[in-house]
């Protein structure tokens, strides 16, 4: 229930999260919606001063177009005004009253010149302003509209990322919501399971309570009266019981000292591979043996180092006879394991061997920092190497004091009491883990040295090989005794548990003790063996299991097994009905078959007695031919009785005129008997034929109403689904017609605005026209000057 409390809590705090999000969402929406109305106004503006822009380079072009017009009539006016000054002067002799004409028209014209150039140039000052700010506005508006593009494309980006956010946390909440849900309802069912189980779990505490009360008074009473005394109460007494054999912990034991014997295999060919190469290193620097002679120390070093086998092999042989003791008959434990003294004798050897070569190894990695190439950065190296040398030797020698120790106990039982073995145990484990860090650290300072060493200028490919080789030795070193230390710790609680004592007490195991369990398990294996019934012989596993196969692959179901019984029941019915035709058919032909027996019998009699020599012995073949005629007709009439009898209402009977009428009676009710007796077999069946169809009909009905349902479901979706579609198609009529008017108003501004356009137009052209007559006018002045 508190799972289900903190379930509503969290999905409470999601809704509340989503409603936050939900109300944060709608508000980057508006701003979004804001922002993009924003921008459509400012484009609406900017087309706008598009617009006047465009109008105003018309009138620029316009006004440029008669300023040339202009100054291109200004030079015709000024020659001829020169023209007309230099005929003046030649006319002065002529009269007064010309020449003050002509100044007075040359001054009029020139006033209007004046004029016009002043009015162009204040046209000409009036649209360089208004060129100038059209063009600061459109820079204003055009870095303004950038502006605006660049805050609506970040908004937008921003809306994006959040829209994008708030659907993944919706769907994030979403799942969540629903995982919660189904956790919920998991959680309630196994509420309720738990429930149901712990009320089965009470009732079977109250029924074990109570039969665990009455063999409690059961054991007190038989106690009471056949034990004379408990020989577990003393510990005297109970070190002399022999406990009981314990399978689990020997295959426990036996599964744990294979693992050991591959760890121990795996240390064992590390340790090797590490002492061998550290042979060849020796040969190889700081002199190489092939070239000159390496100096009496490293020849002593490389000479125990090469007896390293002598030394590390004994190891796995004596560990693999260990693992070969451990079976699943025998009784494992310090007192009994004789082999773990043996490989304890080897590992104090192995570690004497590692004393007497840590001097070696000391003073050849004070040579090698003899050497004239040798940094000091690499001295270094050597003096921690020689340091973890001197660490690991030192772990190795405490190993070895702590396996000695467990090894006591199976040579003498009193060496060690059974409350230190769990301490020791301990300490082996502690040991272990030190030898993985120590052979970690030496590992490490060992891969630094090599480093140092590819920067000297003397390095050789053959040391290189050396070193690496080493350096993966090490590394398989480091890892085997990582995977020691852990394999020991995982399994501390085994090895400080002891499985085998005395019930009821604490007394460790004799070895003694282990023999006489282990030759009662014999015994009692043996008498077991004799008194073992042997079994009958069942069906095999195998084929039991290929029958089931059968069974459940067949792939004929209840209706058609039922539908074939059915079909099997009708034939063994029709059968049955041929079956009685038949014996009535063989009923009738052993009564023909009689009656022409008898037929014969006295058609024989009579000639017999018509041949034995009467006197009316040639009319008797007469008599007896006329006889035989009439039986003949007899016979024919008979049979076309049988043959109308054969087509009536009682089937299948047939009946012949015999002479015994008696019989011919009894023969005809047993025969009409069976008859009906077949009739109504075979109505029985007609009624079981229609009962079987009337079930199938019903059944077809059942179905068809089934499907009319069905049908009609569909037909009401289809409805719902074409009122649909009619509502998309009057809203897509709709949006038709809007977008029709939307596209009719926009042809009216077009028009409207052509029409502006053409009225601009005509406006300019009178303008136009206007300086032309103008610019005529002033040119016929300037002529009639």
């Amino acid at each position: 229930m508190a799972n289900v409390t903190d379930l509503q809590t969290k999905y409470s705090k999601l809704a509340q999260e989503f409603s936050k999000l939900r109300a944060q969402n709608q508000v980057l929406k508006k701003a979004v919606v804001d922002e993009q109305a924003n921008s459509l106004s400012m484009k609406e503006q900017l087309k706008l001063r598009d617009q006047s822009l465009r109008k105003q380079e018309q009138e620029m072009d316009s006004l440029s177009f008669r300023n040339q017009q202009l100054a291109k009539r200004v030079e015709l006016l000024q020659e001829e005004l020169a023209a007309s000054e230099a005929k003046g002067r030649k006319g002065k002799s002529k009269g007064d009253s010309p020449s003050q004409h002509g100044l007075q028209t040359q001054s009029v014209f020139d006033e209007d010149l004046q004029k016009k150039i002043e009015e162009n140039e204040r046209l000409h000052i009036q649209f360089y302003e208004a060129d100038e700010l059209h063009k600061r506005e459109e820079a204003e508006l055009k870095s303004r509209l950038e502006e605006l593009e660049r805050n609506a494309e970040q908004s937008q980006a921003v809306v994006d990322g959040l829209t994008a956010k708030y659907m993944e946390t919706i769907e994030r909440l979403q799942g969540d919501k629903a995982r919660l849900e189904v956790k919920a309802q998991t959680l309630e069912r196994e509420s309720k399971d738990c429930r149901i189980r712990t009320e089965e779990c009470q009732q079977q505490l109250r029924r074990c309570q109570s039969d665990l009360n009455r063999q409690v008074k059961q054991s007190s009473s038989v106690i009471q009266e056949k034990v004379p005394f408990n020989d577990t109460k003393f510990s005297d007494y109970n070190s002399l019981n022999v406990p009981s054999h314990n399978r689990r912990h020997q295959l426990k034991a036996r599964d744990i000292a294979s693992q050991a014997l591959s760890f121990i295999q795996d240390l064992v060919a590390a340790l090797l591979n590490f002492h061998s190469y550290t042979e060849q290193r020796v040969h190889i620097f700081p002199l190489d043996s092939s070239i000159e002679p390496i100096s009496p120390l490293n020849q002593k070093f490389s000479q125990y180092l090469h007896e390293n086998a002598a030394y590390v092999r004994p190891l796995e042989d004596s560990f693999l006879q260990l693992y070969q003791s451990i079976t699943e008959d025998t009784v494992t434990a310090l007192e009994t394991v004789v082999k773990l003294k043996s490989f304890a004798e080897n590992f104090f050897s192995y570690t004497h061997y590692l004393q007497k070569i840590l001097p070696y190894q000391l003073k050849s990695l004070e040579e090698e920092c003899e050497a004239p190439l040798c940094t000091a950065a690499l001295t270094a190296k050597n003096q921690e190497l020689q340091s973890d040398m001197k660490k690991v030797t030192s772990v190795f020698e405490k190993l070895q004091n702590y396996i000695n120790l467990l090894a006591l106990p199976s040579v003498r039982q009193d060496a060690m009491p059974q409350t230190s073995t769990s301490a020791v145990f301990t300490q082996l484990a502690a040991c272990l883990h030190s030898l993985h860090d120590a052979i970690k650290v030496l590992s490490k300072h060992y891969n630094q040295k090599a480093s140092i060493e590819q920067e000297l200028p003397t390095i050789t490919q053959k040391l290189c090989t050396t070193t690496e080789c080493l350096l993966g030795s090490l590394g398989s070193l480091t890892s085997i005794t990582g995977k020691i230390a852990t394999f020991f710790s995982n399994n501390l609680d085994f090895f400080t548990l002891s499985g085998y004592s005395p019930r009821g007490g604490t007394v460790t195991l004799n070895p003694l003790q282990a023999e006489s369990m282990l030759e009662n398990k014999k015994k009692a294996a043996a008498y077991v063996h004799a008194v073992k019934k042997v079994r009958s012989q069942s069906v095999p596993y195998n084929e039991a299991l290929s029958n089931r196969r059968v069974l459940t692959s067949s792939t004929e179901s209840r209706e058609g097994l039922t539908q074939q019984v059915h079909q099997s029941q009708e034939k063994i019915a029709r059968l049955e009905q041929e079956k009685e035709h038949w014996l009535l058919e063989a009923q009738l032909g052993k009564v023909r078959l009689e009656k022409e027996n008898q037929r014969i019998s006295d058609l024989e009699v009579q000639l017999a007695a018509a041949l034995g020599g009467s006197p009316d012995s040639k009319s008797v073949p007469a008599s007896m031919v006329t006889q035989s005629h009439t039986e003949e007709e007899t016979e024919q009439r008979a049979e076309g009785k049988e043959m109308t009898l054969c087509n009536s209402l009682v089937g299948m009977l047939c009946t012949t005129p015999t002479v015994d009428h008696v019989g011919d009676d009894e023969t005809r009710e047993q025969l009409i008997k069976t008859h009906y007796m077949s009739r109504v077999g075979e109505l029985t069946t007609q009624l079981q034929i229609s009962d079987s169809k009337a079930v199938h009909f019903h059944s077809e009905c059942r179905a068809l109403a089934k499907r009319l349902a069905i049908a009609e479901k569909s037909r009401e979706a289809l409805s719902e689904e074409v009122k649909l579609a009619n509502q998309n198609i009057t809203r897509l009529q709709d949006e038709l017609a809007t977008t029709k008017r939307s596209y009719e108003d926009q042809l009216s501004m077009m028009s409207d605005h052509l029409c502006s356009m053409n009225e601009t137009l005509s406006k300019q052209r009178e303008e136009i026209d206007t300086l032309k007559l103008g610019s005529k006018v002033n040119a016929k002045k300037n002529k009639g000057r």
